[in-house]
């Protein structure tokens, strides 16, 4: 995988999540008040960098063989899940993501809790700013580390991740409003269709497959989990529209 590729990948899965953070702390902050939600997210980031540079050294010590076959069939896993609701989402199975509606739930649950204040801390808008940013960062560092540790480049990972953190969050000051015109869903499209096509292209080196032309079959197997999906859209969509026109025949 070229290094550009790499960054490249690292950032739109990190600005996804990003977003969904971004909708959490806005709320918090809007709700409970700026200080709190800030020191939750700075607390969030502390362990999140931690924990970052905990599990990089100790990842370069497992044979690169085993390292990839964990990590395929863990992004297998992740990225199949992520494949799997864009897909029910882009052929009108499953509602698509609403990050405006999400706000004004967790606007309306944060404005209505209980004030308790801990060290002038109001603990809630700490809680909901730490847990969204901490829950959300967790698959951000799980994309860095696999990512960057397959490649053996977490720096080059990392940069991608950090440029992603760092405009979501420059555009989310800007506005002061959830990114509802950001096309998440078809960035969780593309995330899903990366994290697979990286999961199966891993987890066969792993196993001890050798890939035709090495790195270039990635393209084969992007193209192959392309077509797969959007096929699968399309099955979806005639059946969606079919259950549609049966159910208005019988009213």
């Amino acid at each position: 995988m070229s290094a550009a590729f790499l960054v490249f990948s690292a950032f739109l899965a990190s600005a996804v999540e990003m977003v969904e953070a971004l909708t959490i702390v806005l709320a918090s902050g809007v709700a409970r008040g700026w200080r709190s939600s800030l020191i939750g997210v700075g607390a969030a980031t502390v362990v999140l960098a931690a924990a970052v540079a905990a599990l990089g050294p100790a990842l370069t010590v497992v044979p690169i063989s085993v390292l990839r076959l964990v990590v395929g069939a863990l992004l297998l896993v992740f990225g199949l899940q992520w494949l799997r609701k864009a897909i029910l989402r882009a052929s009108g199975f499953k509602a698509l993501h609403d990050e405006d509606a999400i706000f004004t739930q967790e606007l309306a649950e944060a404005g209505g809790a209980a004030r308790e204040e801990r060290a002038g801390v109001d603990w809630y808008g700490f809680t909901l700013s730490f847990k969204g940013v901490l829950l959300e960062g967790l698959e951000v560092a799980f994309i860095v580390l696999t990512f960057g540790s397959t490649q053996g480049s977490i720096l080059l990972a990392a940069i991608g991740a950090g440029a992603a953190v760092l405009l979501i969050a420059i555009v989310g000051v800007a506005v002061r409003a959830p990114l509802a015109r950001v096309p998440e869903n078809t960035m969780k499209f593309a995330v899903g269709i990366m994290l697979t096509t990286f999961g199966i292209f891993w987890a066969a080196e792993g196993a001890g497959a050798n890939w035709p032309g090495s790195d270039a079959s990635l393209l084969a197997v992007l193209a192959f989990v392309i077509a797969s999906s959007a096929l699968l859209v399309g099955l979806l969509r005639r059946q969606k529209h079919a259950t549609v026109a049966a159910a208005g025949a019988e009213t």
